[in-house]
């Protein structure tokens, strides 16, 4: 068999195209042979016309005779008198009342005897003789017949029959060729459909699609040669997310020696001090060192707490929760702390329950809180509201804060160094973390209140789902 798939092709037309065409042959010289070999109604018409014209003239010759014979007096008449009207044959009254002078009548068995009747006043004379063997009555009978076969052989019209039955048998092999080539088209264009829905597959991210391969043609080449692309996109991919993760860290590596540089200057500077004062009994200024010591060691220790917390990876418990309880429970919690600002809910009573875990939720809408409340400042307001957002369960957290610039959105959920009081820059990254881990995801919308707003999805609770899963 053909390799290429140009030889396929070539081969597949010749398979789909000569056998129905040495049918179709097949069947039309049939056809034309049964046609030629048919029965003709021709002569059966020329027989019957033939006949026609062969009995008129021997009735036509017999009346003939009959009446040169009566007129000769070679043959001798019945007589039938007047006024015995009542004992006539029928054919003779019928002759008297018709008032024809002359009349021909064929009687006998099938008509094998002809009369001559003629009517002299009153009277009527019949001359009877026998025509031998031929029965007239018997030949128009069969005359009859002939030309009934005759017209319905011509009403069939043998050649539209054929005609159609050509064209129905014609039109039965071209759809069994087709149906056939049909069938060998969809074994040629499967792989090219496979290979296709694989260029889907990877073009909508799933670089770990494959597909096999059996064959050695152009095809084959060509699916191999996806399947050499795939893979080193695959290992391409796996690098780059590697590099940029290692950038990152780099990144966030220099920012961190940068901030701890920060932090140890002043505590080097201070002891420096300190040591340069050692002779000196001034206490008010060893408190303030000490101070300011401790105040950068709590800093420092912020931080790496801070990276401790972001670099590890809790357990991850799912089951069925009440987002609407667990919101309250945050903000009745962070408002004892936080009584300058206005807390507000909007739930939704028929909100679902929602399949994730407690501790990983409560995380993040505290951090997500408290940076509201942060953001809102002095007589504020933050806003939590609950809703089910294209299948799935959403909180919300609205504040009325200044917002967030552009730098700062298209860097916003990054790792990276902070600069506020008490803040390491890892907060919204290390709530992220957490709302992916429980099956969400963290996302930025816009805000009610003039400030930012941030959406967190989370999964629903099915009731078919095991919540220990």
């Amino acid at each position: 068999m053909p390799r290429s798939l140009r030889g396929r092709l070539i081969l597949l037309f010749l398979v789909a195209t000569i056998p129905p065409l040495g049918a179709t042959l097949w069947f039309t010289s049939s056809l034309l042979e049964r046609s030629l070999s048919y029965a003709s109604t021709r002569e059966l018409d020329e027989i019957s016309r033939a006949l026609q014209r062969l009995g008129r003239e021997y009735y036509r010759q017999a009346q003939d005779s009959l009446r040169r014979d009566a007129a000769q007096g070679a043959i001798e008449p019945q007589r039938y008198l007047p006024g015995r009207e009542a004992s006539w044959p029928a054919e003779v009254r019928a002759f008297q009342e018709s008032g024809e002078t002359e009349r021909f009548v064929l009687s006998g068995t099938n008509g094998d005897r002809l009369n001559f009747m003629t009517r002299r006043g009153g009277e009527v004379r019949v001359w009877s003789r026998p025509l031998g063997s031929v029965g007239m009555e018997s030949l128009a009978r069969q005359y009859r017949q002939a030309r009934t076969l005759v017209d319905a052989g011509n009403q069939r019209n043998l050649r539209r029959g054929f005609t159609l039955t050509l064209l129905l048998l014609a039109l039965s092999v071209w759809l069994v060729g087709f149906a056939l080539l049909a069938y060998l088209a969809s074994r040629v264009s499967r792989p090219i459909r496979e290979l296709t829905a694989a260029l889907s597959e990877l073009a909508s991210g799933n670089l770990a699609v494959r597909v096999s391969v059996d064959r050695e043609d152009e095809i084959g080449e060509a699916m191999r040669a996806f399947n050499r692309t795939a893979e080193e996109l695959e290992q391409n991919r796996a690098r780059l997310v590697y590099l940029a993760q290692l950038a990152s860290w780099q990144a966030l590596a220099r920012k961190m020696a940068h901030e701890l540089k920060n932090s140890l200057t002043p505590i080097r500077l201070t002891m420096e001090e300190v040591l340069a004062r050692a002779g000196e009994s001034d206490p008010a200024f060893i408190q303030q060192a000490a101070q300011i010591v401790g105040e950068e060691v709590e800093t420092l220790e912020r931080r790496v707490r801070a990276f401790s917390e972001f670099a590890a990876e809790p357990p991850v418990r799912p089951g069925v929760l009440d987002v609407n309880a667990v919101v309250e429970e945050r903000v009745a919690f962070l408002r004892t702390g936080r009584p300058e600002v206005r807390y507000t809910l909007r739930l939704d009573p028929r909100l679902p329950a929602a399949h994730t875990d407690e501790d990983l939720v409560k995380g993040v809408l505290t951090n997500l809180l408290e940076n509201a409340a942060e953001a809102a400042g002095q007589g504020g307001e933050v806003l939590g509201r609950t809703s089910l957002v294209n299948g799935k369960v959403a909180v919300e957290v609205h504040d009325s804060g200044p917002g967030l610039s552009e730098d700062v959105r298209r860097s916003l959920f990054e790792p990276a160094i902070s600069f506020k009081k008490g803040g390491m820059g890892l907060g919204l990254s290390i709530a992220r973390k957490s709302a992916l881990l429980a099956g969400g995801d963290i996302l930025l919308v816009k805000g009610e209140l003039g400030g930012a707003a941030f959406r967190v999805v989370l999964p629903r609770y099915a009731a078919e789902q095991n919540p220990d899963s």
